[in-house]
């Protein structure tokens, strides 16, 4: 039997999340080991009591899982495991990422630059005109811009995105069988030309209240950085610059007047040092670096690398062969220990050679 089918499988087993199922999964030595083994064994998992055991020796839910099979292979679906390559790498550094995600569509989930742009969906003229500055002040960054694909400020994005020819990804809330609302669906047809479509939830799931703010981490956890464009005080915006402070992502928020519904929760987030105030896209370009040095002066500053040590070296030169890599490729490619590659990366870092992105990428400089 495939192992895709074990995947989708997993994912299916009351009480197994995306927490439970990695430890289920490095414990038992692969997804489908996770089926085959003893139950005295899967209870002396830290974690797994004897309920989720129970489910897991007594499941029914292969017929489920092929009949997804059918559906992804019939529209053209990309099936993600959390342990695949392709799998978006800022997502699979944090804890309760999901283990299976669906995606449909062109870009590469896995770019330099990713932002996510989230906000009301009683979108002002100020929150689209912002929305379309912001975003045409990145064009050049080449970014990836995702958003959650709802009325409001997630349409505004999406369709600032396209018209400035940058792709755009839509995190879905519900299975990739429908679209939600369905006022997009035009919006997302063109998506899926020039960006995609991602959801971690099997087709025939309904867009229910109760999935949105667990749609929301995907969002966070994909992006270098969460924009904020107009949010009331309590909403689904706030719930994802929340998630994304929690992450360690740098979270900017665009301020509006005072007493405005529609921008409470952005000044509150600026005022409690949840977010960078955000006047351009310049003040994003300038905080998270992206003003790279290019051309001589690049490689004229590595020709100076010169007192490295053995291990220092051997890190420079995967990141010049690689380019940028997460922690866990990197200790891959290196096969360095986890311990002695934390205290190269963090001297390399103040000795300037190394930048840590967010998601523990590391670049070099």
């Amino acid at each position: 039997m495939d192992d895709l089918i074990y995947k989708i499988a997993l994912t299916l087993i009351p009480g197994v999340g995306s927490v439970n199922g990695k430890s289920l999964v490095a414990y038992c030595g692969g997804v489908r080991a996770v089926f085959l083994e003893k139950k005295r064994a899967l209870l002396k998992i830290p974690g797994i009591g004897e309920q989720t055991v129970n489910a897991i020796t007594n499941h029914n839910v292969f017929d489920r899982a092929e009949e997804e099979i059918r559906f992804i292979r019939h529209k053209n679906i990309t099936p993600l495991f959390y342990l695949e390559k392709d799998y978006p790498v800022r997502l699979k550094q944090c804890h309760d990422s999901p283990l299976m995600l669906y995606y449909k569509g062109t870009a590469d989930l896995n770019v330099p630059k990713v932002v996510a742009m989230v906000g009301t969906r009683n979108a002002t003229e100020y929150g689209r005109d912002m929305c379309r500055k912001i975003i045409e002040g990145l064009v050049e960054q080449n970014v990836l811009l995702i958003s959650g694909l709802a009325y409001g400020i997630d349409t505004w994005s999406h369709k600032a995105a396209l018209e400035n020819k940058l792709e755009t990804i839509g995190v879905l809330g519900h299975g990739l069988d429908r679209v939600y609302p369905y006022a997009n669906r035009t919006l997302a047809e063109k998506m899926l030309e020039s960006g995609g479509l991602l959801s971690e939830y099997m087709s025939s799931t309904l867009p229910d209240r109760e999935n949105f703010p667990m749609r929301n981490r995907i969002i966070a956890g994909m992006s270098d950085a969460v924009i904020v464009v107009e949010a009331a005080e309590t909403g689904g915006a706030l719930i994802t610059a929340e998630i994304a402070n929690s992450y360690n992502r740098d979270v900017f928020a665009i301020p509006g007047r005072i007493g405005d519904l529609h921008s409470e929760g952005c000044n509150k987030l600026i005022k409690i040092n949840k977010a960078a105030l955000l006047q351009s896209a310049k003040d994003i370009i300038y905080l998270m670096n992206w003003n790279d040095v290019k051309g001589n002066k690049k490689s004229m500053q590595r020709q100076l690398f010169v007192n490295l040590s053995s291990d220092e070296e051997l890190i420079v030169e995967t990141l010049k062969e690689k380019g940028d890599l997460d922690i866990d490729t990197l200790l891959i490619e290196t096969a360095m220990m986890p311990a002695k590659a934390a205290s190269v990366l963090l001297n390399m870092e103040f000795e300037g050679i190394i930048r840590c992105l967010p998601g523990k990428v590391y670049r070099l400089l």
